[in-house]
């Protein structure tokens, strides 16, 4: 038996009560089918288009093998394009950000154009076309200060997605927001561990002291059932739309994203030790004012999820970069006119996010040595409070059977 074959027999016979089977966390052949059918075939969430605030503005990203470069052209453009030299394929972009006049590899100086054609090749004679040697695009999309990607020859429709959930994000104003701060860490586990933690807090009030301050341990916050149902996710909805702004949940047919307004805890409105807005200047002017807006969350599997206040944001996207390790960067996004020391104390903005996804790293490693033992099987699931993992387990089940060649499963079974 293949190890497609292998691979589908598992997920076909899962039981959506139980975690996945030991390999789905450990395997590299099994990795590598992860980055097949998803990574390279769907929309990634990559950064921001308050990132590259200027001509030649750059960011790189690694999705898989493939290096990208995303570069903003003289039209003012947001353009991705593979990070390799079409010369011998060097890389051209060797920074995590920055600026320039022009993509210029560094090895033989091919120089590109930030629209990705070819201006300079030395000495390759008379026959040779530039025309024909300009950079591979990659797809690349925006959506309301969001920056998107896509590897893949023929990338999936976007516009379903951009719908639903630019009318929630705009009024943040992200795209003319700036990054007050960024942290980058390795999680040695499988990108779906980094992900099923994310998607429970049952673990939260032995684990998270500080979050626990302001984020609510109820299931219909971090998960999906009842959501509807919560009065006090009902009343916030309620006072949101009362002043303009989109706030109740919506999830898509296939579950890869959605989106709702929660309630934090004690009427906080932030993310703070004291539950106090950690920027005084608010991202803007529709989501200012006495109104609490509690916290926007965005989840879009399977690299991003997002939470947005009154006064910051924070966009968090999970990369993978082989079957036990994982990369995580997190963004506090504030006004592009808040000031530090002024307007916002650093250490107050990041303090909880930042003991947060150390503490959560630590549980992602001590989760994946475990799953590591022969001893591992799969547990089952608490429904009350890990409805979120379920569903985050089902849609990577429903994605990955017809991909690997199986009959789609029944949707939305925990929805």
């Amino acid at each position: 038996m293949n190890i497609r074959d292998e691979m589908l027999g598992l997920l076909s016979a899962h039981d959506p009560n139980f975690s996945l089977e030991q390999k789905f966390y450990t395997d590299p052949a099994y990795f590598q089918l992860d980055l097949e059918n998803i990574f390279y075939r769907d929309w990634l969430f990559v950064g921001h288009d308050c990132e590259l605030p200027l001509t030649g503005s750059y960011m790189t990203v690694q999705i898989g093998a493939y290096p990208v470069v995303i570069v903003r052209d003289k039209e003012g453009r947001i353009r991705a394009f593979h990070n390799t030299c079409r010369h011998r394929g060097s890389r051209i972009c060797t920074q995590d950000k920055g600026k320039v006049n022009r993509l210029v590899c560094p090895y033989h100086q091919w120089g590109y154009e930030l629209d990705g054609s070819l201006r300079i090749a030395r000495q390759v004679g008379p026959d040779f076309k530039p025309a024909d040697w300009g950079l591979k695009p990659v797809h690349c999309e925006t959506v309301a200060g969001y920056i998107y990607i896509c590897v893949a020859d023929e990338a999936p429709d976007f516009n379903a997605f951009r719908a639903t959930v630019e009318p929630y994000l705009a009024p943040h104003n992200i795209k003319d927001a700036k990054v007050a701060f960024e942290s980058t860490i390795i999680e040695k586990g499988n990108w779906k561990l980094v992900w099923e933690n994310n998607r429970e807090c049952y673990h939260c009030a032995g684990n998270h002291p500080e979050l626990c301050r302001t984020y609510p341990e109820a299931p219909t916050a971090t998960g999906v059932q009842g959501v509807e149902e919560d009065p006090e996710m009902i009343a916030l909805w309620e006072n949101c739309e009362a002043i303009g702004l989109k706030a109740r949940f919506q999830m898509a047919k296939d579950g890869r994203y959605r989106i709702t307004r929660i309630p934090l805890l004690n009427d906080a409105v932030s993310y703070t030790m004291s539950g106090k807005a950690a920027v005084k200047k608010p991202l803007s002017d529709a989501v200012a004012g006495d109104t609490n807006i509690g916290a926007m969350l965005l989840f879009n599997y399977p690299t991003t999820w997002n939470h947005l206040m009154s006064d910051h944001a924070i966009s968090f996207r999970v990369l993978p970069i082989s079957a036990e390790e994982t990369m995580l960067t997190t963004k506090w996004l504030v006004h592009k006119d808040a000031v530090e020391g002024v307007d916002y104390d650093l250490e107050e903005l990041t303090y909880v996010w930042l003991q947060t996804n150390d503490q959560d790293r630590r549980i992602v490693e001590e989760n994946a040595l475990g799953i590591r033992s022969p001893a591992y099987e799969p547990g089952p699931y608490s429904v009350q409070h890990e409805g979120g993992v379920m569903q985050f387990v089902e849609w990577y089940t429903n994605t990955m059977i017809p991909r690997l060649g199986g009959k789609t499963q029944n949707l939305s079974r925990v929805a």
